[in-house]
């Protein structure tokens, strides 16, 4: 059974088409990757997905469900751009999600939060873009969701913290749960994918497992994804 469901998914922004009849449907037990360019619409339909966005046309399905408190409920969710108030201090945020969600897990986020360097009582506004990028992925890692999205969880670190990240994420993700990693940065990521999915602009190109589309390709996800992207800009 699946997890996600989608069909016939569109959405605009005033005459902005940002999704085109996008249909998609993943299970669990996986990690997919996301892949496309900045604009394509990937953080839209992660934001569709979290029920953080309701004006769309088309359905979809999360665990059964249209999006709601159930489905908010086993989701864990990291924006691109961090939600939290610039006061906040890491224990904060560790105090409110403990809160909020039944299922937080206060020791690993600290475990986690020694891992990275952090120290738990600085401002959030007084941290790089990397530090806070890093307390966003411990607050979403520390839950055990049935699904997890990161959007672009690697933006602002440089290449020698990437390495870390991935290994926060493979340590600390539920293998009964669905991960969609969202991403543009390829290169890096694509050895944890089960399953890609590419974007062009607004619009699915491509669905699949990921040693499968080595093997008939004969390539990386990398060189396919920019391959194929190239093709449909042309058109």
């Amino acid at each position: 059974m699946s997890l996600i469901e989608v069909n016939s998914l569109n959405k605009h922004y005033g005459s902005k088409r940002v999704l085109n009849n996008l249909s998609l449907s993943l299970g669990a037990s996986r990690i997919v990757g996301l892949l496309g360019p900045n604009g394509c619409g990937k953080s839209t339909l992660l934001k569709i997905l979290a029920g953080l966005i309701a004006d769309y046309q088309g359905t979809v399905r999360l665990d059964g469900h249209q999006p709601d408190t159930h489905t908010r409920s086993i989701i864990s969710y990291l924006p691109e751009r961090t939600y939290l108030s610039g006061w906040m201090r890491p224990i904060d945020a560790f105090a409110l999600f403990t809160d909020f969600y039944s299922d937080f897990d206060r020791q690993k986020a600290d475990e986690m939060m020694n891992n990275f360097n952090l120290n738990p009582k600085q401002p959030i506004k007084t941290m790089s873009k990397g530090m806070q990028e890093k307390l966003q992925l411990i607050l979403v890692m520390s839950r055990k969701a049935k699904i997890y999205l990161l959007d672009e969880p690697m933006g602002g670190v440089d290449p020698a913290a990437r390495s870390m990240i991935l290994d926060v994420v493979l340590k600390n993700y539920q293998d009964d749960a669905l991960m969609i990693l969202a991403t543009h940065m390829i290169y890096d990521v694509e050895k944890i994918f089960d399953e890609v999915v590419m974007m062009g602009f607004a619009e699915l190109i491509m669905q699949g497992q990921t040693d499968q589309l080595r093997e008939q390709y004969g390539k990386s996800i990398d060189d396919l994804f920019r391959e194929v992207f190239r093709c449909s800009v042309s058109l």
